[in-house]
């Protein structure tokens, strides 16, 4: 992978993180279309590399974490669903990257879910900060962020709609969805680095210069991204974002079902 190549995808890891679009799956659709092969480090990288979007929470959102040790125990029983089934079904998912189809039809799927989410869920929200979710709503959040294994869902996404299933405003089941993504993406990148050295692969220089500059511009775009992204949540709601998913699912579902083949991660 080249400098240029981890640039491309670290920018587009920084935009669409914490959006309801499927970070994983822009990457993995960006990847074939740049034409980069595939390989351990490859996979590697696109897990890395969130840690960088993940510190821009931390920076954004700093006060919040001195609080109560309440707090954090609410969001290691939301993160307690992912590990079980990250322990569970890891091979299946790695199975799940390597197939287009399974991105374009979750993008669809959940663009069209995002599209009516305000209009049937919306109306019910009374829980407006992140510290008024219970241990239950919690770990019920975190049963919907399993959905996001699935390659295209989108964990942004899934959280989100698992929270405002709670009757959290959109804005706090956002928050709520930023806050959960520290614990998971880092114990992702965990299992993903031992697992790598685990089957006798290293890292050389070389690819400690990509990961680290990958890192540095996925923070910075996922800065910008957070900030706009609570803004014109608050005035606009979900729908765009669904539409946009249904409009790249159907693109690509054309584009595989016209013969063409995409070489995926």
């Amino acid at each position: 992978m080249s400098i240029i190549e981890a640039i491309i995808l670290a920018i587009i890891e920084g935009l669409t993180e914490f959006l309801p679009v499927s970070s994983t799956g822009h990457m993995i659709i960006a990847s074939s279309l740049m034409g980069i092969q595939s390989n351990e480090f490859v996979k590697f990288f696109t897990v890395a590399i969130q840690l960088g979007a993940i510190l821009s929470v931390i920076v954004l959102y700093w006060k919040r974490f001195f609080q109560t040790l309440d707090f954090y125990f609410k969001l290691f029983v939301a993160f307690i669903p992912s590990i079980i089934a990250g322990v569970l079904f890891s091979d299946k998912v790695d199975e799940l990257l390597e197939s287009p189809q399974t991105v374009a039809i979750a993008l669809l799927v959940g663009g069209i879910v995002l599209v009516y989410i305000d209009k049937f869920l919306g109306d019910k929200a009374k829980i407006d900060n992140a510290e008024g979710v219970s241990y239950k709503k919690a770990f019920s959040i975190g049963l919907f962020q399993c959905l996001a294994m699935i390659p295209g869902t989108s964990r942004s996404a899934s959280t989100i709609i698992g929270g405002m299933s709670e009757k959290l405003t959109r804005t706090t089941a956002a928050e709520f969805s930023f806050f959960l993504a520290i614990p998971t993406m880092f114990g992702a990148t965990a299992k993903k680095l031992y697992d790598f050295y685990s089957d006798g692969y290293s890292i050389s220089g070389d690819d400690i210069q990509v990961l680290i500059i990958g890192n540095v511009v996925a923070f910075i775009v996922a800065l910008l991204a957070i900030r706009s992204f609570i803004t014109f949540l608050q005035k606009k709601g979900f729908q765009i974002f669904g539409w946009y998913r249904i409009i790249v699912g159907l693109i690509l579902l054309a584009f595989i079902f016209s013969g063409h083949s995409l070489e995926v991660m």
